[in-house]
Parts: C-alpha cells; sequence; structure tokens
C-alpha cells in the first residue's frame, strides 16, 4: 500500500474513530496519525488473532479494520489517560 493509500485510510479511519467514539474529531492530522496506528493494530489484530483480512488499499475492508484498531486505540489512551491521573 502507497503512502496516499495509507494517509486516505488512515484520514478515513480516524475520522471515523474520532465521530464513534464522540470524540469530535482530532484534526486533519490527529486524524490521519490515529487512523495509520489503527490500521496498523487492526491490521495486526485481523490478521495475527482472528485470521481474516488485512489493510491491503483503499477498500472498505481496510477502512472498517483501521477504525476498528483506531477505536481500540482510543479507547486503550483514554483508559491510559484516566489511571493516570487518579495515580497523580
Amino acid at each position: 500500500m502507497g503512502i496516499i493509500s495509507w494517509l486516505i485510510v488512515g484520514l478515513i479511519a480516524g475520522w471515523l474513530a474520532g465521530m464513534l467514539m464522540k470524540g469530535g474529531g482530532y484534526g486533519v492530522i490527529g486524524d490521519i496519525v490515529l487512523g495509520i496506528i489503527g490500521a496498523i493494530v487492526g491490521g495486526f489484530l485481523a490478521t495475527s488473532v482472528f485470521q481474516i483480512g488485512s489493510v491491503n488499499g483503499i477498500n472498505i475492508e481496510s477502512i472498517v479494520i483501521a477504525a476498528v484498531g483506531a477505536v481500540i486505540v482510543v479507547f486503550a489512551s483514554r483508559l491510559l489517560m484516566r489511571g493516570g491521573r487518579r495515580a497523580l
């Protein structure tokens, strides 16, 4: 998958994760970064754990996998941030 594909899938997946997690979006750059990290996490889980598709281009399967991965990343980061505030 080329860099343009990663950016487009990352932007769409990051935006979807922001909407699903009621974060209101993270801006264009934030959405792209979140989506790319989500694509890596979601792609790893999809191929290694569940033995299903992978993130391999601009298609619905890749966007869904990346968005699910981005939701997991947002959820985990919120858990870590909430836990860190309690410790202080």
